[in-house]
């Protein structure tokens, strides 16, 4: 295929990835196996994923803070926890060796799905927020594993920081919504830092990944959106598991 063609398909899938990334989470089962199919190792698709999660959270942030929902002190103290985690996490994928990742990140990914298709609904209308005392402490702990499994691979990060956030500080979807992508802001820092230290960073793919991905969390953090969740399930799940399967048989 041109060139030409796999940068804008690679730009559209990051697009798509940004809208379900900042409306839940799971992006990433999407631009792991393009960057993947583009020839990556997994490795370095891992790191390069970042770049896109990254710029994608900037714009995520700026979307929500356009519609009056601003960053508070608790997702920074969240960020933060997460962020010591990352470091950990990140440096754990750039040890592991090729064959080994590469299952991993094939159980992960089915995993991740099937929590995304099968993850109970969450209602917090008529709950009052808990984010002080004995809740926040354990929510500074349960978001620094949080952070080390972002940092180790990212995919499906979302769907358990709002499932933390709404089953623990009983928060309401949009604002967790809001906290959740400014702690993915925070804590892709140190991940983001630990993969471009170690070179498995492709900036080409990275840069055209995250203008998709930054087009995506600005219109999908300004607008709630609803339809097709039936559709993008199904082709998560015929994806994710046809990846798994070859990333497996390859390791």
């Amino acid at each position: 295929m041109n060139e030409t063609l796999l940068l804008l398909l690679l730009a559209f899938v990051g697009f798509v990835a940004g809208v379900i990334n900042t409306m839940a989470g799971g992006g990433s089962l999407l631009t792991l196996p393009m960057l993947i199919f583009l020839g990556l190792d997994p490795a370095v698709a891992n790191g390069t994923n970042r770049i896109g999660i990254f710029i994608q959270s900037i714009t995520s942030v700026a979307g929500f803070k356009s519609k009056g929902i601003k960053p508070s002190s608790f997702g920074v103290y969240l960020g933060i926890s997460a962020l010591l985690g990352s470091l950990i996490g990140a440096q754990i994928a750039v040890d592991i060796k090729g064959d080994t990742f590469n299952k991993i990140l094939a159980i992960v990914m089915v995993v991740v799905v099937f929590f995304m298709v099968f993850k109970p609904k969450i209602k917090t209308e008529d709950l009052l927020e808990r984010i002080q005392g004995k809740h926040f402490w354990l929510a500074i702990l349960i978001f620094f594993f949080i952070g080390i499994y972002g940092g180790f691979i990212q995919a499906g990060v979302g769907i358990f920081i709002l499932l933390a956030l709404t089953s623990i500080n009983y928060m309401g979807l949009v604002k967790s919504n809001a906290v959740k992508v400014l702690v993915v802001f925070v804590y892709t820092i140190g991940a983001l830092a630990i993969f471009a230290y170690n070179k498995q960073i492709d900036y080409l793919y990275g840069i055209v990944l995250a203008i998709g991905n930054a087009s995506g969390g600005w219109i999908a953090s300004r607008w709630a959106v609803k339809k097709g969740d039936g559709l993008v399930k199904i082709f998560l799940i015929i994806m994710v598991i046809a990846m798994a399967i070859k990333l497996w048989l390859d390791s």
